[in-house]
């Protein structure tokens, strides 16, 4: 037998279950055993793993939330938020500036 934690997170709150499993119970076992459907955002420790991965006494089954905001996009606004402006790909300074980042272009 192995002992698996299925966790769940949301805004709001956290659920943790332990599950007790025969061995070489794949994950879909485990999510069955919990009375769960997969919703495609499921893994082992923090990675997305196929249903059919064999799970090992002690692992940590997660349930994943969708994103409610793209990461980059939210990077991006909070700079912008910050007084920042981009130049370039990826280079940025300060609003008011002056200098080599002055948006002047590059003198040689």
């Amino acid at each position: 037998m192995i002992t698996v934690l299925v966790v769940e997170a949301w805004a709001d709150s956290v659920q943790q279950r332990e599950l007790e499993l025969a061995d070489g119970a794949t994950l879909v076992d485990a999510l069955a055993a919990a009375h769960l459907t997969d919703n495609g955002n499921t893994g082992v420790w923090g990675k997305q793993v196929p249903l059919d991965t064999v799970l090992h006494h002690g692992d940590r089954i997660e349930r994943y939330r969708g994103l409610i905001a793209d990461p980059k996009q939210a990077r991006h606004q909070r700079a912008n938020d910050q007084g920042y402006r981009w130049q370039g790909r990826t280079r940025r300074v300060a609003r008011g500036a002056g200098g080599a980042g002055s948006g002047r272009g590059v003198e040689r």
